[in-house]
């Protein structure tokens, strides 16, 4: 089946997988706003994903070497150890209220190009 999957799907399935933790990390940060010594959760997968696409681009078959990258490519939670108040709780309720929107809308954005590309491939198949 890895055939009639493109590099940009399977983008797309690890961006929303991505997006996915980091909505339950944003609202799991939200959620402990008020325990003390709770350090905010923060969740990375773009800026590794870039540099590993960026080295694969330079060497030979990169196309394949991306779809390694990509299939390979996992996203981490990690913990800030910034703390904002004498509790040492790292919570910015504000900031993580902001970011769960901006998290959602970027979620509707990712699940409209699946459905865009999901269309497409229903069409081919059906004639």
């Amino acid at each position: 089946m890895r055939f009639l999957t493109t590099n940009s799907s399977l983008l797309l399935e690890k961006s929303m997988g991505f997006l996915w933790t980091k909505q339950a990390a944003i609202l799991d940060n939200i959620a402990n706003a008020e325990t003390p010594d709770y350090k905010e959760k923060v969740v990375t997968f773009e800026e590794s994903l870039r540099s590993k696409i960026q080295t694969a681009a330079q060497g030979t078959a990169p196309r394949k070497h991306v779809r390694d990258i990509l299939e390979t490519s996992e996203f981490a939670v990690t913990e800030q150890m910034v703390s904002t108040r004498m509790d040492d709780n790292g919570v910015n309720v504000t900031t993580q209220s902001i970011e769960a929107v901006r998290n959602a809308y970027q979620i509707r954005y990712v699940m409209s190009a699946i459905n865009s590309d999901l269309s497409i491939l229903r069409s081919a198949v059906q004639g």
